[in-house]
């Protein structure tokens, strides 16, 4: 045996046999029903089992996962017919007749158990190598909520009694092979080929059409908070975005010249309409032939680096869409088909006409690259870096990152990659190709941190920059209603940044397009809730969605638009310092009410409310509320009827009490309630024992420094609020160039302590004013308390 890696033969008596097991410094490894198995300590409560057959023992190098085992404490032990294995958080049981492996607390609650003999092999030809299909099934509580599986826009919250086919990532969907229950743990099953999961009455399982073995990851976290973090210990952390990005975005499909879209900037300057971000989407460069040539190819976009630098006077920032696919007519196309890095199925788009549907006489001839290969990564940053990077674009929009893959034929994931067959890797393409672009402007240029929006993910993305969108969704209040538990179960796979197209992509069965009453109300609810959003953008196709389009100021859709528009604005102090807590505390965003209200089993499959960051309970408005119908003849339309305000119904989770955002009114938990909502209110109810800092009114996010904030105490409980600050932008928070305020405030002792400042960074407001507001009485017309703080804590009774 090799002493260097401390493995220890142990023969265990076992009745009238001997089981024999290895033990490493991290785990052991034994035989079972006909399999070996490995189970694996990466840290105390993060355990990794891979089984494989025992005449083909095999390991494999993650995509996903990049940590490594940490030393771990841990125990072997035996008795009749198993295995302990023992560490100071969990306790792993292997049945070693049926091959069962049970996860316990270390006070003997059992967490998860395999269905017994479940693991399985079926030999599998993957376009001539010889490997298997594999599968693996659990067994669940019968009242046991789980939660995550990535994108899916079904409307539920848990998965539970659901079957997905996880063929590939898709335009709408995208799969991440992660659950985790509300008796936290979570499980994340490491393979990229075509799998299917389901749960039934009587299993759990993954089954993977290409595994050379089975490989997963139990987590236990304790509480959601946990998992995410130890699924982020395992796959990567989330680093932190420049704080322009949660501003306000417009986009169209698309802006199609140079002059119009710097005009749109200019426009919501001359309205005092607060923008951040603009987005050019595609054909900047031409026809089809040249599809993502990396470059402005298209003549309405005679001088790139002056349209750039024209956004940028006006203190907006622009992204710009990419894709992983090149037409024949390019220069990557030229370079990457030389090396034999394109794969050959169909894309988008199919014709080089800009027709619909496609004129297949003249087909487009683009074709996806090899994002696996690193040398195809090196060449599509290249081209990227000269020909967009330097005209000094903010962001990537990395648009079909899954990629699209049309008219589909199980042969086509025959196709090799640099990785081997396209099916054995197919899921894992957004994370390669997202991955790429990250790693080489990480390299290239650190003043300014990366920001990608993407329109699909793999487990481990959120360490790459990026922001994934629910993709080209349909306009309906379904769909709204349904992107809520869609962020939901994306945020509790891992990901903490997610957004949708607000307004829905496609305006469907809306034919009067934005003069549709029912559309109008919809986009002002959708913009409500796209302000409780970790990304605030608008965007659609079939008719722009500017808010001058809507209406002019004193109109009510303009004015509802804008009000929210200006409320995003104002919280940015608390947003960006919940970013803060999302990189350095393994936090997330968007919150279902199960993670911080796991006690309260109503609040378990509550699938239209949410907690935004830690203090703010959420719920949109997802039905029409202010339409009538208007017989003219034999013709029948809907009009707007705001004659009375409607009410929406909101659950408060028990456990604490919550305070009405909007008038200060304090009300119990555990209970339903009905608010009105006029169309420019949004249900919001804020916890107590809440702090929220709140900004100033401005144009941009980095307009006015906070130097005199609004700090708002929501009484009933103690609580504690970090307020993070630093230079907006570039990655000297990753060496410690910033500042953080602690605010604690004691409910008995009616006193906010505002704490002393740590750390500091270049243009730090040394010496501000907090004006210290309490919710409930001071908030209804009082002026509050004006602090000088100066760094030195200081106490404020209230």
């Amino acid at each position: 045996m090799r002493a260097k890696h401390l493995l220890i033969l142990m023969m265990i008596s076992v009745g009238s046999y001997a089981q024999q097991y290895e033990k490493s410094s991290s785990g052991i490894t034994t035989a079972v029903a006909g399999n070996e198995v490995k189970i694996q300590f990466y840290s105390p409560s993060i355990v990794r089992v891979v089984k494989s057959p025992i005449n083909k023992p095999f390991s494999k190098t993650s995509l996903s996962v990049i940590a490594t085992p940490i030393k771990t404490v841990f125990t072997a032990s035996s008795g009749s017919g198993f295995i302990i294995v023992k560490s100071d958080k969990l306790s792993v049981r292997l049945n070693t007749k049926t091959g069962e492996i049970r996860y316990q607390t270390i006070a003997g609650e059992v967490l998860l158990s395999e269905k017994p003999n479940s693991a399985s092999f079926t030999p599998f030809d993957d376009a001539g190598n010889k490997t298997f299909s594999i599968s693996q099934s659990f067994q669940l509580a019968k009242d046991e909520p789980i939660y995550g599986l990535g994108q899916h826009q079904r409307g539920n919250l848990s998965q539970r009694n659901q079957k997905y086919s996880m063929m590939m990532q898709s335009n709408t969907d995208d799969p991440i092979t992660f659950f985790q229950s509300v008796k936290g743990y979570g499980v994340f099953w490491d393979n990229y080929s075509p799998t299917t999961f389901e749960d039934n009455a009587t299993e759990t399982y993954f089954k993977s059409e290409v595994g050379d073995c089975i490989d997963y990851y139990f987590i236990y976290g304790g509480i959601a908070d946990g998992v995410i973090a130890g699924m982020r210990e395992l796959t990567g952390q989330a680093p932190m975005f420049p704080l322009w990005t949660y501003g306000f975005w417009q986009s169209r499909e698309r802006y199609k010249s140079q002059l119009e879209i710097v005009d749109v900037v200019k426009k919501y300057r001359e309205l005092k309409v607060p923008l951040d971000g603009i987005i050019q989407d595609w054909q900047y460069w031409g026809d089809n032939y040249h599809w993502n040539g990396m470059g402005f190819l298209n003549p309405e976009f005679p001088q790139p680096e002056k349209m750039v630098a024209d956004i940028h006077a006006m203190n907006a920032h622009a992204i710009i869409s990419i894709w992983a696919s090149f037409g024949p007519k390019t220069k990557p196309y030229e370079e990457l088909n030389a090396g034999g890095m394109l794969f050959n199925f169909s894309t988008w788009p199919e014709s080089a006409k800009d027709v619909w549907p496609p004129d297949m006489n003249y087909p487009s001839g683009v074709r996806v690259y090899d994002a696996y290969n690193p040398a195809a990564r090196d060449i599509y940053w290249r081209y990227l870096n000269k020909g967009l990077f330097s005209l000094g674009l903010d962001g990537w929009w990395m648009d079909s990152s899954e990629p699209d893959h049309l008219s589909f034929k199980d042969t086509d994931l025959d196709q090799q990659s640099f990785l081997g067959s396209f099916r054995k890797v197919r899921n894992a393409f957004p994370l390669m190709t997202v991955g790429g672009v990250y790693d080489h402007q990480r390299k290239e240029n650190v003043e300014k941190r990366i920001f990608i929006l993407t329109r699909s993910a793999f487990a481990g993305q959120q360490r790459y920059g990026a922001n994934t969108w629910s993709g080209d969704i349909t306009s309906s209040w379904e769909t709204l209603k349904n992107q809520i538990p869609t962020g939901l179960n994306f945020s509790l796979s891992g990901i903490p940044y997610w957004n949708s197209d607000i307004g829905g992509f496609f305006l469907g069965s809306f034919h009067k397009k934005l003069e549709d009453p029912e559309y109008r109300e919809l986009y002002a609810r959708w913009v409500a809730f796209g302000t409780f959003c970790p990304m605030m953008r608008s965007h659609g196709t079939d008719a722009p969605r500017e808010i001058y389009q809507f209406g002019s100021k004193g109109t009510r859709v303009y004015d509802a638009i804008e009000k929210f528009i200006h409320l995003r604005y104002s919280l940015l102090p608390y947003i960006y310092s919940t970013s803060w807590d999302v990189t350095a505390n393994q936090s997330s965003m968007m919150r279902a009410l199960v993670m911080d209200f796991v006690k309260d089993h109503n609040a378990w499959n509550v699938n239209n409310e949410f907690m935004f960051g830690k203090s703010i309970l959420v719920t949109p408005v997802t039905q029409a509320q202010y339409l009538k119908q208007v017989v003219n003849g034999n013709d029948t339309a809907w009009a707007e009827d705001f004659s009375a305000n409607k009410s929406t119904e909101v659950y408060l989770p028990a456990g604490t009490s919550w305070f009405d955002f909007w008038t200060g009114e304090q009300v119990a938990g555990g209970k339903t309630l009905l608010k009105e909502t006029p169309l420019d209110i949004i249900p919001l109810y804020v916890k107590a024992g809440a702090i929220l800092p709140l900004g100033p009114q401005v144009q941009y996010a980095e307009e006015k420094k906070w130097d005199n904030l609004e700090i708002r105490v929501y009484p009933g409980n103690d609580g504690r609020f970090v307020l993070y600050e630093d230079e907006n932008d570039n990655y000297n928070y990753e060496k410690g160039i910033y500042s953080t305020i602690t605010f604690k405030w004691d409910n008995k002792a009616k006193t906010l302590t505002i704490g002393e400042r740590k750390g500091k960074f270049p243009g730090m407001v040394v010496s501000r004013k907090f004006t210290v507001v309490l919710a409930g009485t001071s908030q209804a017309g009082h002026p509050g308390k004006i602090v000088d703080y100066n760094g030195n804590a200081v106490n404020v009774k209230l």
